[in-house]
């Protein structure tokens, strides 16, 4: 079964790869060789320095600690729920006096040999055993819980928290902290992605601040949720580039993003793994939106999460929509909505969003792109463009699957190449040896067409959107005549 808390890469610089090897070389070699260990006063003097302008960015690009979780122990950690009592500040402060007091009481036999051959050694030796325990300590604890449970109390993190909180009050921070920022609230699909990535198991999506800052203290600013943010909409910046960025992002397709109280009014299996879910809308009872656009369908209230759907068909009057999901094995949100979306239950819908693949009637030809479950948004966009006036004379839809038995909507779509003469829908399958019609990769129709002209709308899996990609670049279609959406 799925969970919450996702695996994935969080060393995307030579450094958070690499930084681990300090630890090993001050921990076990400084055992041998004591005076290892005063490489941890260079460190101290950093972490210290760079905290008092960007908060606790030492702990999520350069601590090798970190980088020894992150890169050796994420892999093999249980990575579960961190809990509470690591997170709480009376722990941090038991620990942090603890941590204190036994450095001080260490630093007081050492330093009466002060100016002699051994003091160096021995003031190493204090840093090689602490570095030890917490080689120990640390490493257990993201083995068995999570890779940054020890960060949650971690004396060195709340020493940069210390200096942190002195930088923002003196007012220096404010100008140079680089923050997670979210370029529009607006365009957040409420998933919780950037959450389930956090290494400190923190809740971004939840607490942006007016000014669109992850305000919260204990942000690493690793940029993890940066990276896997779906929506692409995350950054790391400072405010005053936060205010510039938002002040530039357009949000044309998201302005109108509501509530909906619905009800589920019908399932149906159209294969094993994919499920149309329809919706009939309570309140508002009328809801304005574009085929090309998707939903969000809460699927949690804590944490309240959602999964955005495209649109697989609606209510001319607006009044419900249906979705198609394709129920996946290692799904967290599919897993939620497989047990407990049954018909008549209560939903909160949220939206209409999105303008990716809103299609331009002022075109004369349109080519759409679909592979897999991607092919949902494609259903209202053809017949709407079918079924009403406009300046398109070519549509042309290429479908691509991996088995002949995993094509969707497959009738619909016959029907409608069967009704009209300026719509073509090519199928092509990638493996399977018992089909008859075209065989290979939504790249390999594309390679053989005619493609000037064309505005081009691709809607499907990473995998195979970036080659798709490739090949329209390749093919001298200009960037600004194709449209993406990911499936």
């Amino acid at each position: 079964m799925a969970t919450f808390n996702i695996k994935t890469n969080r060393t995307f610089t030579l450094v958070r790869k690499r930084a681990w090897i300090i630890t090993l070389l001050v921990a076990i070699g400084g055992l041998w060789y004591h005076k290892l260990g005063l490489l941890v006063i260079p460190i101290m003097i950093a972490l210290s320095a760079l905290s008092f302008f960007r908060g606790r960015q030492w702990c999520g690009n350069y601590c090798p600690h970190g980088s020894l979780y992150d890169f050796l122990a994420l892999p093999l950690s249980s990575n579960k729920k961190i809990p509470a009592i690591l997170k709480s500040k009376v722990f941090r402060a038991l620990v942090f006096a603890g941590f204190g007091y036994s450095m001080t009481n260490k630093f007081m036999k050492v330093f009466p040999t002060f100016g002699s051959d051994m003091f160096l050694d021995k003031l190493g030796f204090v840093f090689v055993t602490t570095y030890l325990m917490v080689l120990i300590v640390g490493g257990l604890l993201s083995i068995f819980i999570s890779p940054r449970a020890w960060c949650q109390f971690c004396p060195m993190g709340t020493i940069q928290t210390l200096s942190y909180k002195l930088g923002k009050l003196l007012g220096v921070a404010k100008l140079t902290d680089k923050k997670v920022i979210v370029a529009a609230q607006e365009k957040c699909h409420n998933c919780g992605k950037c959450a389930r990535v956090c290494p400190m198991q923190l809740l971004p999506y939840q607490e942006f601040s007016d000014k669109n800052q992850f305000d919260n203290e204990k942000c690493i600013r690793c940029s993890t949720c940066v990276v896997n943010c779906p929506a692409g909409i995350l950054s790391l910046d400072t405010q005053k580039e936060a205010e510039i960025i938002n002040a530039s992002t357009e949000i044309e397709g998201y302005e109108g993003r509501q509530r909906i109280s619905a009800v589920i009014s019908k399932i149906v299996q159209l294969k094993d793994d994919i499920t149309e879910y329809s919706f009939n809308f309570k309140d508002p009872q009328r809801v304005d939106y574009k085929p090309g656009q998707f939903i969000l369908v809460k699927i949690s209230d804590y944490p309240s999460m959602s999964r955005a759907y495209s649109i697989s068909s609606y209510d001319k009057d607006g009044r419900s929509l249906s979705v198609t999901m394709k129920n996946m094995s290692d799904g967290y949100g599919t897993q939620i909505i497989a047990d407990t979306f049954k018909v008549g239950k209560k939903v909160e819908l949220e939206g209409p969003m999105g303008k990716e693949l809103v299609v331009d009637k002022s075109v004369k030809k349109v080519l759409l792109i679909a592979g897999g479950i991607g092919i949902t948004p494609f259903r209202p966009i053809v017949t709407e463009l079918l079924q009403t006036k406009n300046n398109i004379d070519e549509i042309k839809l290429i479908y691509g699957v991996n088995k002949q038995d995993e094509f969707i909507y497959d009738d619909h779509f016959k029907k409608l190449e069967y009704e009209y003469a300026k719509f073509e829908y090519i199928k092509v399958v990638a493996s399977d040896k018992t089909w008859e019609g075209k065989k290979g990769f939504v790249t390999n129709i594309i390679q053989e067409m005619e493609l000037e002209g064309y505005k081009v709308y691709i809607c499907g899996p990473k995998p195979m959107i970036g080659p798709a990609m490739k090949v329209l670049k390749q093919r001298n279609v200009n960037e600004d005549d194709i449209f993406v959406e990911s499936a």
